[in-house]
This record gives C-alpha cells, structure tokens and sequence, in this order.
C-alpha cells in the first residue's frame, strides 16, 4: 500500500471514530446519557451522533456520543475487530445504537440476526441497551424496501431492542410525497436533511416518555 493510500485511511479511521465525552458547560449540572452509534457511512454521512446530540437537547436531554463507523463496514466486520466489545465493556454506556446495511436478503437478515443476538449479550452483560438503527435500500433498489423493515423489525424484537424506524419513517415520507429529498445525490447515502430526520426519530424512541 503507498504512502498516499496509508494517510488516507489513517484519515478516515481517525474521523469515523470520533467521541465527544469532554464535558460543555451545559453538561456539568446534570447527568449526561452515554450514546455509542455503531455502523458505517449511514452513521457517519453528515455526523448524525452530533445531530442526534442536537434533537436530544432540543427535548431537555444532555447526552455524550462515541462513534465507531467504517465505510462499507458490516456489524460482523465490527465483531470480529473486537474494539467494539472491549469499548463497551470499559465505559457505562446506556444506548448502543447498532447500524447494519439494508439487509432485505437472507444473507444480510441473517447476519443481522446473528450479530444483532451476540451484540444483545455484551449490552446485557454491560447493562446498556442495545437499540437498531433501521435503515434504507437505495434508489435502485426501492421494491426491497418492505423487506428492510420487516427485517430490522424482527431483529429488534427477537433482541428485546429498542427499534428506532429511520427507514419506516423515510418510506412514509417517499409515498406520500413522492419527494426523495432525504436521499443524498448518490441515491442511497442521507442528505443532510435525511440525517436531520434519522436524529429526529432516534431520539424520539430513545426518549419517549
């Protein structure tokens, strides 16, 4: 691998594992919640923890994020590194938000399945509560978007997870406008406003009371 390549990549791995846990003032007179998003480039595109970090303090929530998102990365790939476990393992965290792709084939349900039960273990160990980050096909493969949903569904529910239905919520907005403004101009990464909306509706099944 050339020197170019090398930087580059140390440059991607040092921006797509980012953590804010250094205090702001309108943290210290209350407890912050722990955040870890685990995905890829639908986590990282346009920094969602941050914007999540928004929306939350919106509805009087202080919360402090860490990210571990790769391109192109699978929640097996995350598994098999084993940084994820030893992070969790070492910090108190009260949400792990798991990103896996789209997922509608059997080969991706499975390894949703597989890997979502061995993340549901760890969080359980750990006391966090493990949540899915539901997803999107892309453009090109809209007709599979029913079964995105039903896989993530089933995912969370054999899991006891919290689901945050980003896709769901993304597909009722296309059918009902027939506007494909969330998707970014490669036709399956978020636009910025896209990312706006995922934060949206994390947060609202984080904290709904």
């Amino acid at each position: 691998m050339g020197k170019i390549k090398i930087v580059l990549l140390f440059f991607t791995l040092l921006v797509c594992s980012s953590t804010d846990w250094q205090d702001s003032p309108d943290d210290l007179s209350k407890k912050s919640v722990r955040v870890l998003f685990v995905g890829n480039s639908l986590t990282y595109s346009n920094d969602l923890p941050s914007l999540v970090k928004k929306a939350a303090r919106q509805k009087g929530v202080s919360i402090k994020t860490k990210m571990f998102a790769y391109p192109n990365y699978a929640i097996e790939d995350h598994w098999n590194d084993g940084v994820v476990q030893k992070e969790i393992s070492r910090n108190n965290y009260d949400f792990v938000i798991l990103q896996q792709g789209p997922s509608s084939q059997p080969p991706g349900r499975k390894m949703l399945m597989d890997y979502g039960k061995k993340f549901s273990y760890l969080c359980q160990e750990h006391d966090a509560q493990l949540c899915f980050f539901m997803v999107w096909p892309s453009l090109n493969y809209y007709h599979t978007f029913d079964g995105v949903i039903k896989n993530y569904k089933e995912a969370a529910t054999m899991n006891n997870a919290v689901l945050c239905p980003v896709g769901e919520v993304w597909k009722a907005h296309f059918d009902s406008t027939e506007n494909f403004d969330y998707y970014s101009f490669d036709g399956f990464h978020p636009s910025l406003k896209g990312s706006q909306v995922a934060a949206e509706v994390i947060v609202e099944h984080l904290f709904n009371d």
